[in-house]
């Protein structure tokens, strides 16, 4: 759980010009998390929003990128994406999924994922659904009913593809930390 809502993101990083949305760019934040261990609130900003420095909101995001990161290693599996709630209609929260797994799939780009590691076979499945995910729609031909068991199976498919990945590439965390340290 984090601290901070969508609609309150969103609205932080619509005010300082951001083009993707707020679900991206939580996904971005995710993937980078997965793959630096001391991912920064700045670092972050730079990635999704380069040409603004949102310094009086740089406290409030450190706060997301925090919650997140605990949320990322609680033993409690509590990891959560950050997308609209279940009142929002279903083609805008499947758009937003699609959104989140796209920004995953880059924050992971932002490390060294790919050029100098390997990874296991599940790591490399999660991340070609998550591939899939990023394409996803509701099907019109399903009824609504359908469509939400769809939707929450998917969400709890990256929620929990998110904490294999996370936990699978510690090595890589911990050769990013070192590498910094240096």
């Amino acid at each position: 759980m984090t601290s901070i809502t969508l609609p309150e993101l969103a609205g932080l990083l619509a005010g300082a010009g951001a083009t993707a949305s707020a679900s991206e760019c939580h996904g971005a934040l995710c993937g980078a998390l997965c793959v630096h261990d001391s991912y920064s609130a700045d670092r972050w900003l730079q990635d999704v929003v380069p040409d603004q420095p949102l310094r009086a909101e740089e406290e409030r995001l450190a706060t997301l990128i925090q919650d997140t990161r605990a949320s990322l290693y609680s033993d409690q599996m509590s990891f959560q994406p950050l997308l609209p709630d279940d009142d929002v209609p279903i083609a805008v929260r499947t758009q937003a999924l699609a959104d989140w797994c796209e920004g995953f799939l880059y924050g992971l780009s932002t490390g060294a994922l790919g050029r100098h590691s390997r990874t296991s076979g599940d790591v490399e499945e999660v991340l070609r659904d998550f591939a899939e995910i990023s394409r996803a729609a509701p099907d019109e031909a399903d009824s609504e009913e359908e469509n939400e068991a769809a939707y929450a199976e998917l969400v709890e498919f990256v929620r929990v593809g998110v904490q294999l990945v996370h936990d699978e590439l510690a090595a890589l965390r911990e050769a990013d930390g070192a590498g910094q340290a240096s």
